[in-house]
Formats: C-alpha cells, sequence, structure tokens
C-alpha cells in the first residue's frame, strides 16, 4: 500500500487552516440558493420547525408522565381525562414532526436534482472557455475528474448540514433550557463528552480527502481501463490482439490498491468511532445513574426524571449531530475546493474585435512563424514549428509534406488560433489572427481533422454540425454533401439524413471508414461563408483511386476558395500549387511539383520512393 503524500508546510496555527477552509461555505450557499429560492426557503423553515418540536415532545412526555401519577394518586376523572389531552397534544406534535422531515426529505430531492445540473453545467460552461492546451495537460485531466466527482452533491449537503447545524443549535438550546433546571454540569458533561469524537473525525475527513485527491490519476486509469474493454471503438482490437485478460488483470490491480488504500483508513476511522461511541456511552450512563438516584431519593418527580433522561440522551445525540455537522461541512469544503479550483482556472482571453482585415485578398501570411508547445516536456529550445513564412493567395492550393512530427497539423492548429505562435505572427486580410473575433476567424475557416469526430447522431445532424447557425438546414446539408461526395450512399440510405449514425443508440447504422470521411469533408463545407478549407489526411481511409476523383472534385469546387492539404500520397500532392516540405519543424523546401522535383532535393526523394511501391 502506497503511503499517503506529504501534507504541504504551512505556517498557520490548525485552527485557522480549519476555518480556511470554510470560505467556500458562502459561495455553496448563494449557489443553492439561486438554484430554486423557493425550495430552499422551504427546507430552512422546515428546518428550524423541526427543531423546535423535539424540546416540546419532550416536555409533553414529561407532563403526561406527571398527570399519569398524579391521576393515580386522585383517582379523579378530570386528572384521567387529562393524561388523555396531553397525549393527544403529543400526538398532534409527532405527526407535525413526520410531516416536517417528509417535507425536507421531499424539498432535498428536488433540490438536488435540480444542483446536480446546475453545477454539472457551470463545469461544461468552464470547459468551454479553456484553450486547447489545457485538454492536452495531465494534470488538468486530474483537476476536471476532481471536480466532477462529487461536486453536483457536496454543494447541497453543505447547505443541508448548516440548516441541519441551526436545527441541532435550537433544539439543543431548548434541551439546555430544560437541562439546566436539573443541573448545569449535566449540560457541561454532555458538551465535553462529544469533542473527542468532533476531532477524530474531523481528522478523517481530512485523511480521505488527500486519499481522494492522491487516487484521481489511477481512478482515471482505470476508467481508461474499463473504456477499452467495453467500447465497440476499441473491443475490436482489444480481442484481436488478446488483450483483454492483460487490460482486466490491470484494472483488477488498481482496484486492488485504492481499495487497501481506503480500507486501512475505514478500519481507522472505525476503530476509533467505536472507542469514542463507547466514552460517550459512559457518559449516558453516568448521568442516567445521576438522574435515577435524583429520583429515587424524592429530589425530582418520575416525570422530571423520564424528561431529563430523554432531553439527555437526545441532547447528546444533537450536540454529537451539531460536531458531526460542523465536520461534514469541513469535508464538504474540502471537496468543493476542488470544484471552485476547476472553476477558478485562468483564462487567458485572445479574443479580438476586428470581423474583417485592412487588406481584402490578401489572403493568409505566416511570418517567421515559432512555436513550442506548453509543458511538452522536450529539451529546452526544440521547437514544434521554426521560422515558418509562405503566403497562400485566394483559389490557391497549398500542400504541406513531411514525416509524422514534423509539423504539419501543429501549423493547421495555429492557423485555427486553438494556439498562439511563440513569435512571429500570421496575418488573414493583413490583419494579425489576435486582433481577429474568435467566432468571425472560425467562420471563414472550414477544417477535417485526420481524427474527426464520428458524432453518434443522424447523418443530417452529422454534416450540420460543421455550422450549428444552420445545424438543422436540410437544402445546406444536402448541398454540402453533394461537394463532400457523400449523397450517392445517403440517398441508398431509407430514411436518408434521418439515419441514425454509429451503435451507441437504436437503430444506429455503422458506416465504413471511407463513408465516414465523406461525411466529415460534407462538414466542412456547410459553412458556405468559409474561404479557407483545411483537409489534415482526410482521405486516409480509402483507396488510391477514390482518393484521386475526391480531390479532382475538390478542386473543382474550391476554386475561389484557399485549401490546405496535409497527405503522405503524393499522387494527390502533385495537384497543389504550392508544396512545402516540413522537416523537425523547419520548412526545408517550397515549391510547385515539377519545381520541387527539379531541386532534385527531400521531396523528390520521397516522390521516388513512392513511385517505385506503385510500379
Amino acid at each position: 500500500m502506497r503511503p499517503l503524500p506529504p501534507v504541504k508546510k504551512d505556517n498557520s496555527s490548525a485552527l485557522s487552516r480549519f476555518f480556511g477552509v470554510f470560505r467556500y461555505s458562502k459561495e455553496a450557499i448563494h449557489l443553492v440558493w439561486t438554484t430554486d429560492k423557493r425550495l430552499t426557503l422551504l427546507i430552512l423553515v422546515l428546518t428550524i420547525f423541526a427543531g423546535v418540536i423535539p424540546g416540546a415532545i419532550a416536555y409533553v412526555g414529561k407532563l403526561i408522565v406527571d398527570a399519569v401519577v398524579l391521576a393515580v394518586e386522585t383517582d379523579l376523572p378530570a386528572d384521567r381525562w387529562a393524561v388523555l389531552q396531553w397525549i393527544g397534544l403529543e400526538a398532534v406534535i409527532v405527526i407535525l414532526m413526520a410531516a416536517a422531515q417528509r417535507g425536507l426529505m421531499i424539498a432535498n430531492s428536488l433540490l438536488r436534482a435540480l444542483l446536480g445540473q446546475r453545477v454539472n453545467i457551470m463545469i461544461l460552461e468552464k470547459a468551454q472557455t479553456l484553450e486547447l492546451s489545457h485538454f492536452e495537460d495531465s494534470e488538468f485531466y486530474d483537476k476536471l475528474t476532481r471536480a466532477r466527482r462529487e461536486a453536483s452533491s457536496r454543494p447541497l449537503s453543505l447547505v443541508t448540514k448548516t440548516f441541519g447545524l441551526v436545527q441541532n443549535s435550537i433544539t439543543l438550546a431548548t434541551y439546555g433550557w430544560l437541562l439546566i433546571t436539573f443541573s448545569w454540569v449535566a449540560v457541561l458533561v454532555l458538551i465535553i463528552a462529544a469533542l473527542p469524537a468532533f476531532f477524530v473525525e474531523t481528522y478523517f475527513s481530512g485523511q480521505a480527502f488527500r486519499l481522494f485527491r492522491w487516487q484521481v490519476p489511477e481512478t482515471r486509469k482505470r476508467n481508461y481501463l474499463e473504456w477499452l474493454l467495453a467500447r465497440e471503438d476499441y473491443v475490436k482490437e482489444v480481442k484481436l490482439y488478446g488483450a483483454g485478460d492483460l487490460f482486466l488483470q490491470r484494472y483488477r490491480e488498481i482496484f486492488e490498491n485504492i481499495y487497501a488504500e481506503d480500507r486501512a483508513l475505514t478500519l481507522k476511522r472505525g476503530m476509533w468511532g467505536f472507542l469514542l461511541g463507547v466514552l460517550s456511552s459512559i457518559a449516558f450512563y453516568g448521568a442516567y445513574a445521576w438522574i435515577g438516584w435524583r429520583a429515587a431519593i424524592g429530589a425530582i418527580t418520575l416525570g422530571s426524571m423520564t424528561m431529563y433522561l430523554l432531553i439527555f440522551k437526545q441532547g447528546q445525540s444533537a450536540i454529537a449531530s451539531m460536531l458531526t455537522s460542523i465536520g461534514k461541512m469541513y469535508e464538504d469544503n474540502l471537496y468543493l475546493s476542488n470544484l471552485y479550483e476547476f472553476l477558478e482556472e485562468p483564462i487567458e482571453t485572445q479574443d479580438g474585435t476586428a470581423t474583417s482585415g485592412p487588406k481584402p485578398g490578401d489572403g493568409v501570411r505566416f511570418e517567421n512563424v515559432s512555436f513550442r508547445y506548453p509543458d511538452s516536456g522536450k529539451a529546452k529550445g526544440t521547437l514544434a514549428l521554426d521560422g515558418i513564412s509562405l503566403h497562400l493567395q485566394p483559389g490557391q492550393k497549398l500542400a504541406l509534406v513531411g514525416e509524422n512530427g514534423s509539423g504539419k497539423t501543429t501549423l493547421i492548429k495555429l492557423l485555427t488560433r486553438l494556439y498562439v505562435p511563440t513569435s512571429g505572427r500570421i496575418l488573414l486580410d493583413g490583419l494579425d489572427l489576435n486582433e481577429w473575433q474568435l467566432e468571425a476567424l472560425r467562420d471563414r475557416i472550414g477544417v477535417i481533422f485526420q481524427d474527426f469526430v464520428r458524432y453518434q447522431l443522424k447523418v443530417g445532424e452529422n454534416i450540420g454540425v460543421g455550422d450549428v447557425a444552420n445545424f438543422e438546414a436540410r437544402d445546406q446539408q444536402v448541398a454540402a454533401a453533394e461537394k463532400g461526395m457523400a449523397d450517392p450512399f445517403i440517398d441508398e440510405m431509407e430514411l436518408g439524413y434521418d439515419t441514425q449514425l454509429g451503435r451507441w443508440f437504436k437503430d444506429g447504422r455503422e458506416l465504413s471508414g471511407g463513408q465516414w470521411q465523406k461525411i466529415a469533408l460534407s462538414r466542412a463545407f456547410m459553412r458556405k461563408q468559409a474561404d479557407i478549407l483545411v483537409l489534415d489526411e482526410p482521405t486516409s481511409a480509402m483507396d488510391a483511386e477514390a482518393e484521386a476523383r475526391i480531390f479532382d472534385h475538390f478542386r473543382e469546387v474550391t476554386q475561389k476558395q484557399m485549401a490546405i492539404l496535409i497527405s503522405h500520397r503524393f499522387s494527390t500532392v502533385r495537384m497543389a500549387d504550392q508544396i512545402v516540405v516540413l522537416a523537425k519543424g523547419r520548412m526545408i523546401e517550397s515549391g510547385s511539383h515539377e519545381e520541387l522535383m527539379q531541386m532534385n532535393g527531400h521531396y523528390a526523394h520521397l516522390f521516388e520512393i513512392q513511385a517505385k511501391g506503385y510500379q
């Protein structure tokens, strides 16, 4: 079993650290209040009501016992009727208590559902504002996982515990008022006996939270292995290579490590809870003996003895509940720190305001652009792109050639402003991309990445997502499918553009790799206003002949648009007006196919190697 991570040094006092954690209580209460004011107010009112009733029940119980004793002594009918009247009053109070508790349960259940949705929306909205670099960082994924786990339950739990603290405080105040008439020492014993359990529970809450954070990376690995073993897009390869048993064994090992850590903490927590529970029982039976003795010598009535025993026992429970609520509030605040740590993740706002450039028709210019991935782990000075300069004019077609890792896709990420250059600048229509309004910029670019998304949606929706403003525009979907050469196989489907794709949902139909790529190509054509089209290995699942037809068609329908093509097939690349050869992030050659062949350099060498493969 791994040892828990060391506690970070903190020069502040233990008490200030403890109460410092409660800074998220205000945010949680505000979050719950703004989710549904009426339900929150109802819970507060019912909580206060439920706090007052137990004291009333205890006092009426005393009156019942005393009335019974009096009726036995006097043997008068009026005193007997008084007993029934007090019992009737207690029954009404108990019914009211049951109604309050049931109302609290219903209100909490409804508010929990609303709050769960609210918190999940907050997390997803925050995720939409983050940069691509966040999602390429393992530490960020740990932070996201910690935020999502229990995030929907902790705010309501914290508020419920806060209201419970109010309820138990009211109950304890009524008990204390009744008990102090017997002895203030009893009240003191009541409080002191509960403190050790509170301190121990608070300590173990902190330990459990530290363990939770410590286990997040392992939990993510376990979830990933579960995906490999249960997702249709992974399972075929896992079965083919017989890797199922290997992954399942790793899945078991991770669970066993996590379980061993959880078990050790649970056993310690349980042992200390039992020992301190014994201490609480000793305190109760000590008070029991004291109260019983006082009744035996006639110092208090039998009804008073019954009341004092009841309120001491229930007062003990109320104090324990109060201190437990504080401990749980501390724990809830610890977990809420995960949520707000994620929500408070700093965002570098880089959105400009421009929707057009000063030189319409100038096209795209890369001027000495260099880029290094953040926290890439590479040696200092290693660049993904180094000093790239090129110019793409309207109507021109640019091909990027190079080995995997040479920087081709990185260049596209910079053009679409998923990343910002480390140095140099990129211009569109004579204006730096950083000065463009992000939405206006991306409206002008249609992109198909090699790892495009296969949405488990209908055919039309799969295409329509390329332009969310016209997501359901069927005429636009059809026009895009024609340009993407997907319309022939779509027309053969019984439901056409309403056919569900993928196997995740009922009546879903799976497509071939080539068909999926045509759907993705059609998606790029959804944006009518896009004058820059980027195809990153868009036809890798097609044979050479099909790819040639696609690009002949593509060149025909994009005569006025700029296009950037990434492909390893030189039969396709040679159609481009300009070919740029990248190696280790640097542009080593540039020109048309004929010019590069005459250079007899790296491009010519690669072309000849590939050509021999077709002979």
